[in-house]
């Protein structure tokens, strides 16, 4: 197990230093919780005496993690004598949780909404704090409901720190130029479609040909599946029992891209000539600035910042581009909200009170805003005002909204149907086969 420690107390010393030997004038007088912070921070009172001194260690598998390091900082304005330290952990699936029982344990650590159906991560989850304990007096309301994961007791152990979703990157430029409006439904997806091609675009959609979840048909359908069968508890059983006539569930959301593919909208062997992976690739194509919709998830997104400066295209011609969800619905689209990283609390934390209370600090819209946009991911709260890439979620219909854990779907489903998708786009299967080997798709493979 190897770890690297990133802003160590001593660092944040020396550049506090000399950030006070040149602007002391400026700073004078503001300390700890008697000063007065930037507006960011102006809600958040300290329940513990600010001269406290411990140290509190953060346990992850990011290799670096800069936006947490930013709250780091945050938080030495009100307690700073506190020393905050990030750990990356090689192999962290594997290891978090001997270290979670060694002499060195974290206080906080990375959890995943996955780890509550795998049995091997039952020590992980069992050393996680109840965060939702009203005692411990950390208010959760600005956190939006569908990035809420509650165990089966219905306790929240792990609070969501980055959100994504799926849909698409739209190249405002091109829409402007086109004097096309952003759909809002599928017709208007088809009618701009097709009104694209007619202006040259010969691809109005792309992404990447895959089976995973960053891919285009993930992105493009599941978020429409799961629409049709989530609250209907019966098709929800049956889906996830791969019970082969299932499998028709899927019929609706195949049969709109069959149709995409047919008319040349989405072009398959296209998007694989021309992307080769999910992440990378995808965003460099997109920023060559011919694509006026790109397909994927969040986490996409959340490499187009620092991709900026390393597509010469994008360079020499930048471009507004903004995220969407696919309105594939005749009402619109709809919001799949996936959280991709949680904190949890180390029960057994010798440090408990301050780790608690530097939860507390985070657990509030503007450090969670500032987080997210730091990294560009979605914000877990309701405010999307601080990264405008994301700013078409504002407002968003609640009754088009829901997470993953609602859906009540298994990992399994998940894969039968990133399956499907790739079959029928790619031509190896018709909508019907794809229906009938409900089941057996993902190992056939």
């Amino acid at each position: 197990m190897s770890r690297k420690q990133k802003l160590s107390r001593k660092q944040w010393l020396i550049r506090k230093q000399m950030a006070l030997a040149l602007v002391v004038s400026m700073i004078s007088g503001m300390v700890g919780c008697n000063k007065e912070p930037e507006k960011v921070s102006t809600e958040f009172k300290c329940s513990l005496p600010t001269e406290t001194s411990c140290s509190i260690k953060v346990a992850g598998s990011y290799s670096n993690f800069e936006s947490l390091e930013s709250e780091f900082e945050r938080f030495y304005e009100y307690y700073p004598n506190v020393t905050l330290n990030y750990v990356c952990l090689d192999d962290y699936d594997n290891t978090i949780a001997s270290a979670l029982t060694s002499d060195e344990a974290p206080d906080i650590y990375v959890t995943g909404s996955w780890m509550l159906d795998d049995e091997k991560m039952k020590p992980v989850l069992e050393c996680a704090e109840v965060l939702s304990d009203p005692s411990l007096n950390i208010n959760m309301d600005c956190i939006r409901k569908g990035a809420r994961w509650t165990d089966e007791k219905g306790d929240v152990i792990m609070l969501p720190i980055f959100t994504r979703s799926y849909g698409m990157l739209v190249n405002m430029d091109i829409f402007e130029k086109t004097g096309l409006k952003i759909p809002n439904n599928y017709a208007e997806l088809v009618d701009v479609c097709e009104k694209l091609k007619a202006a040259g675009y010969e691809n109005p959609l792309m992404g990447a040909n895959g089976t995973t979840v960053s891919a285009m048909y993930y992105a493009f359908a599941f978020p429409m599946f799961c629409d049709n069968v989530i609250g209907d508890s019966k098709s929800v059983k049956a889906l996830n029992n791969m019970d082969n006539t299932a499998g028709n569930l899927m019929r609706p959301a195949l049969e709109k891209l069959k149709t995409f593919v047919d008319y040349g909208y989405l072009n398959p062997a296209a998007c694989s000539e021309q992307i080769a992976d999910d992440y990378d690739a995808v965003i460099m194509r997109f920023f060559e600035g011919d694509v006026p919709m790109m397909l994927g998830s969040g986490d996409m997104v959340s490499g187009t910042l620092k991709r900026e400066s390393k597509s010469e295209a994008f360079s020499a011609k930048p471009f507004k581009y903004k995220f969407f969800v696919v309105p594939l619905g005749d009402e619109g689209g709809y919001f799949l909200d996936a959280v991709n990283l949680f904190f949890s609390v180390n029960k057994n934390s010798s440090n408990l009170n301050m780790t608690n209370e530097f939860i507390r600090f985070l657990t509030r819209k503007e450090e969670l805003g500032n987080m997210a946009a730091i990294k560009r991911l979605i914000t877990p709260t309701n405010d999307f005002s601080l990264d405008e890439v994301y700013s078409s979620l504002d407002g968003f219909p609640q009754d088009k909204a829901f997470s993953y854990q609602e859906t009540g779907l298994n990992d399994n489903v998940n894969k039968e149907f990133r399956a499907a998708t790739y079959n029928v786009a790619n031509g190896l299967m018709t909508v019907d086969e794809a229906v009938q080997k409900y089941g057996s798709l993902w190992e056939e493979k």
